[in-house]
This record gives structure tokens, C-alpha cells and sequence, in this order.
């Protein structure tokens, strides 16, 4: 098939170096001229372990191309995904979906024939009649569907995750559509990965329900974890106990600093927005967004607590800032709250992330920037770790001690534990619900 992919963002680039990857003919569309110069030239934009190899594999065998001309990208195509950004608006917590319209109406002039239009971003219910409305109204006489086909990627297992989905989604109206849409996934299809055809409106639930429910796991698991510090309980005991059992199981039971990225933030917000416009408030999702703020709050309490109330004049090394390992994402990460309220308060802030500098240095000013875990510690008051990435997990914690002035632990991952940070010689240490 000729799929036309519209966006090159995260969503856009893996959805379409996988969609290539199943043998479809894929052109990638993107307004950015630089951006498409650089993938061009073989270089990816985003950090996504294994995208850059699957990528280079279906560019050299032609089935993979990128371009900004995208009336000559639709021209021919079978389905046409919409994967442009749909970012929180300001003022209302709303889903923006000017992208979207955009596209759309790009869309409506370049098509010749007849074409399943996708919307891949993440929308608001309602969203993909909209796009219906706006290509009928721009070309009456145009041959199309439109069909829901939302994203449930994990940033740092992406590539994985398109191969071998818990599920694929796809909300259609007519069964010429369902048709386009089991081609497209066929490969999926014969491997028997679980395929969900439902109506529009349903598919566009889905995702926002998911990801509020993943959300909201976290975030309890968190508040279990405060409550675990004043009661004596281990909060990774309990979040054992409780994963064991089927109906709960395991995963999202980390407690942390709170949730960040691409999605929870926004589509949280936005299913909150959703509800009260329809009169139906999302009373557990509007107290999840306001307790996962209040986490982040307790966990620079808990770093100052450790530099005897003050952090002003002290040194202050972080491990990781990106939302979470594997990717070089900085959206709504703990980090963005967390670094700058130290930093505003005399803390001199050294911070080391394997991915994060590229975003890091832009959206964490007066911090410096260490090329490792070690050189980070270097006369630090306190040693905090924000992302559990793999070259964190297995430090020489006796070397790290002996560099710091004082040897003291805010493991907010709970990576380590604190017996094997005091037997390394640290004097303090505070993981997150122990």
C-alpha cells in the first residue's frame, strides 16, 4: 500500500518507519524543511533506541522517504495518518487541534482519489468528524473516510511496541474503511496481535481512558508511598503484594516523583476538560493531576530536608531529567519543577543525563551540565536520582561518597536501597515510600 504520513514527530516518525517496516510504501510529510534535510541524510531527530536502524533499512531498500511537498505525498496514497502535535491550549486544558485542521484542510486539496484519512494524534472525541466536516466542506466531491487510529506507544520501547502491540485500535464508519485499515495492519493481523475495530467516538475514549487509568496508578501508588513513610511500611513491598494479584498486576506500581511526558500530563488534562463540558465530571482524574503536582512539591521538600532546611549555597548533583530512561524527552518532566525550585533558592545544580543535555540546556538555565555520575558528585551536599537509567543502577556508590562534601542519598527511584547506601559510606539516605 501507499500510506502518506503526515508529521514527523514521535508519533509520526515510528509509526511511519514501522508501517515501511511491514512493506508498505511510506512517505513521511513534514513543514520543517530542516527537519526533513536531516532524516534525509539519515539522521533521526528524536532519541528512540533501534529507530535509527530500522529507518536506514527501509530508506536503502525504498520503501521509506521523506519530503515537505505533501499534495505530491497524498497523491495516490491509500490512507493518509494525520500524527501532528496536539499540545495542551492554553487557558482551558483543552486538546489544541489546530494542527489538525491544518492537515485536514491540506489533505482536502491534494487528494485524487479515494483515501482513508487517520487520525493518529491523540483527540478529543469528536475529533475525527470534525476532520469529516472540514474535508467535505473543502471538497464536496471528494471519495474518503475517516477512521480513529490512536497511539499507544512507550517512549524507549516504541519500535517494539508497534511490532508487537497489547492492541491495535481503529474506529471506522464504513466497512470500505475497515477493509483499508486490516490492509494496513495485516501483518499484525496474521500474527494474531489483538486488532480492535469499534465506531469513531469509542476509539477516541480509548486512548484518553488508558492513559487516565495508567495515570492514575501511578499516582496512587505514590500517595501509598507517603503513606508508607509514616506508618513503616515498604512501599515496594506493597507494590509486590499488590501486582501479584491478576486484576491489578505489576506494572505502573513504581513509586517516583510523579509523571511527566508526552501524554499523561496533556491527555489527563484533557480528559478532565472533556468531562466537565459534557457535564460529566472526571472527579478521580482531576484529583490524580492535582495530587501528581503535590508529589513533585514533596520531593523538593524532601531534597531540602536533606541539606538541614536550606539548600542556598549548596551543591546540588542530579542524575537524569528526562521524564524517563531511554528517550531524550524533557515534556512535563519532574525535573522542570523540581531543578529550578532548587536552583531559585541558592542551590548550585550540577546535572548529568545520558539523552537530556539537547532539550536539558534550554529549559534548566543556571545549571551545569557533568559528564558523568562522578564528576556530577564532585564536592555535592546531596546526590538525587530523578531517572532510573541503566548507568545509574550499578554506580560504585564508596566512589561517589568520597567525592561528595557530604555523603548524602535522595533516591527518588528507589533504584538503590538504604543499607547498601550506608555500608558505601553515605550518611544520609531517603528513597520514596520507606
Amino acid at each position: 500500500m501507499k500510506i502518506a504520513m503526515i508529521g514527523t514527530g514521535y508519533v509520526g516518525l515510528v509509526s511511519g518507519v514501522c508501517f515501511s517496516d511491514f512493506g508498505h510504501d511510506v512517505v513521511c510529510v513534514d513543514k520543517d524543511p530542516r527537519k526533513i534535510e536531516m532524516l534525509e541524510a539519515g539522521k533521526v531527530p528524536i532519541y528512540e533506541p533501534g529507530l535509527d536502524d530500522v529507518m536506514a533499512r527501509n530508506v536503502a531498500a525504498g520503501r521509506l522517504s521523506f519530503t515537505t511537498d505533501l499534495k505530491a505525498a497524498v497523491d495516490g496514497a491509500e490512507a493518509v495518518f494525520i500524527a501532528v502535535g496536539t499540545p495542551t491550549r492554553r487557558g482551558d486544558g483543552h486538546a489544541d487541534l489546530t494542527y489538525v485542521m491544518a492537515a485536514a484542510e491540506e489533505i482536502a486539496a491534494a487528494l485524487t482519489g479515494y483515501a482513508v484519512i487517520v487520525t493518529k494524534s491523540t483527540v478529543p472525541v469528536g475529533t475525527n468528524k470534525q476532520v469529516m466536516r472540514v474535508i467535505r466542506k473543502a471538497r464536496p466531491e471528494a471519495e474518503f473516510d475517516v477512521a480513529s487510529n490512536p497511539e499507544f506507544l512507550r517512549e524507549g520501547a516504541a519500535i517494539d511496541d508497534f511490532m508487537r502491540p497489547d492492541r491495535v485500535v481503529v474506529g471506522v464508519q464504513t466497512e470500505h474503511a475497515k477493509e483499508v485499515m486490516a490492509e494496513v495492519y495485516r501483518p499484525l493481523f496474521l500474527r494474531e496481535f489483538p486488532i480492535v475495530f469499534t465506531d469513531l467516538e469509542s476509539a477516541e475514549m480509548i486512548k484518553y481512558a488508558a492513559n487516565a487509568f495508567l495515570a492514575t496508578k501511578i499516582t496512587f501508588i505514590n500517595e501509598i508511598a507517603a503513606l508508607c513513610e509514616r506508618v513503616g511500611a515498604d512501599v515496594k513491598d506493597v507494590a509486590k503484594g499488590m501486582g501479584l494479584d491478576g486484576r491489578i498486576g505489576n506494572k505502573f506500581l513504581h513509586a517516583g516523583p510523579g509523571y511527566g511526558g508526552s501524554c499523561f500530563p496533556k491527555d489527563t488534562r484533557a480528559l478532565a476538560r472533556i468531562g466537565q463540558d459534557h457535564a460529566v465530571p472526571m472527579q478521580i482524574t482531576e484529583a490524580v493531576i492535582k495530587v501528581n503536582e503535590e508529589i513533585k512539591r514533596r520531593m523538593i521538600d524532601r531534597i531540602v530536608d536533606l541539606c538541614d532546611g536550606s539548600v542556598n549555597g549548596k551543591t546540588v548533583a542530579v542524575l537524569g531529567v528526562t521524564f524517563k530512561p531511554n528517550t531524550d524527552d524533557m515534556r512535563e518532566a519532574p525535573s522542570l519543577t523540581i531543578i529550578p525550585h532548587l536552583v531559585g533558592n541558592g542551590a548550585k545544580v550540577r546535572v548529568v543525563d545520558p539523552q537530556g543535555r539537547k532539550e536539558g540546556e534550554a529549559l534548566l538555565p543556571g545549571v551545569k551540565w557533568a559528564d558523568d555520575a562522578y564528576h556530577a558528585a564532585q564536592g555535592a551536599h546531596v546526590l538525587v536520582i530523578l531517572t532510573e537509567w541503566n548507568e545509574f543502577r550499578a554506580l560504585d556508590l564508596a566512589k561517589v561518597a568520597k567525592k561528595m562534601a557530604v555523603p548524602a542519598m535522595a533516591d527518588l527511584r528507589n533504584i538503590y536501597s538504604a543499607r547498601d547506601a550506608k555500608r558505601a559510606g553515605f550518611t544520609a539516605y531517603v528513597g520514596v515510600g520507606r
